[in-house]
């Protein structure tokens, strides 16, 4: 069997792409067995872990296969570059294990690097590690333009360890059709356009307007309240008013309330009855405390 040799670049992405969401997804899955414990237990061990996981996906997918879960989900494998023999050859278990250690070898490093080099008698913020890390970064952008050229090779560790991607089925059909493609890019560009333009919009101000042009009034028998019964709770807390201020309407709200809430939103409208709230406004109250007779 001949492999194929001519795949698209952004096919290859795609496969790190997905590999990296699935790493995430199982990272996540794993962190939500521990979230009702004491907050921060994974924090000391979590580079170990999440090479633990790595190396979990790595045994029961590349080791087993010669594919990661994104190159299977594309119809990709691997191919050894350094058969001589011009059919498909898999990857040997030297290299899937050089594949192993390079992708995740370097990252648990990196993270680990801090408390690495005080053991060693080092300082954490010496010169060397941060020239180690420009030339590590400066090898990786090398390779990077070695393949948007050749189209070969998208990380270092398939260079050095000769891993190369090759199609696993000929004249493969894309499983996923354009015309859903289209539809999801679709969708994903009007949820961005949504995130934006929703905290440019006052929703308080266009319920009131609504309201007003319709004619009704809020929920909860509010409007048949009238007098001193509005004033015996705050409008955004629904306490005993504390230091009791107005805003221009007839209710009441606290004092900390009306003021925390005025600096969080400065369009801040009544909630109760939709109006604008203007500068808070001590308000004076009388109360009446009447005393049993003793006996």
């Amino acid at each position: 069997e001949q492999p194929k040799k001519d795949i698209l670049r952004i096919s290859q992405l795609d496969a790190l792409e997905l590999d990296s969401a699935l790493e995430q997804l199982v990272w996540t899955q794993f962190s939500l067995c521990f979230q009702n414990c004491r907050p921060g237990l994974l924090t000391p061990l979590e580079p170990e872990l999440r090479l633990l996981l790595h190396l979990l996906l790595w045994r029961f997918t590349l080791y087993s296969n010669s594919a990661t879960v994104g190159q299977s989900l594309l119809s990709l494998r691997y191919h050894s570059k350094f058969s001589l023999s011009p059919r498909y050859r898999p990857l040997s278990p030297r290299q899937k294990l050089g594949l192993a250690v390079l992708t995740a070898g370097p990252r648990w490093l990196q993270e680990r690097s801090h408390s690495l080099l005080p053991c060693l008698g080092l300082s954490s913020q010496g010169s060397a590690l941060t020239l180690v890390s420009g030339i590590i970064k400066f090898t990786n952008l090398i390779n990077f333009l070695g393949f948007l050229r050749s189209g070969r090779h998208p990380i270092l560790a398939e260079r050095i360890t000769g891993a190369q991607a090759v199609f696993s089925k000929p004249n493969v059909a894309r499983d996923v059709t354009y015309q859903y493609m289209n539809r999801e890019l679709l969708w994903h560009g009007f949820a961005e356009f949504l995130i934006f333009l929703l905290p440019l919009v006052n929703t308080k101000k266009l319920k009131a307007t609504v309201l007003s042009v319709l004619g009704g009034k809020p929920a909860g028998g509010e409007g048949a309240r009238e007098g001193q019964e509005l004033w015996k709770e705050c409008g955004l807390c629904g306490e005993w008013p504390t230091m009791p201020h107005t805003v221009g309407c007839q209710h009441v709200f606290c004092y900390y309330c009306v003021k925390s809430h005025s600096i969080a939103d400065p369009y801040l409208t009544c909630p109760k009855c939709g109006a604008e709230a203007g500068n808070p406004r001590l308000v004076k109250m009388e109360v009446n405390v009447s005393l049993g007779q003793r006996g």
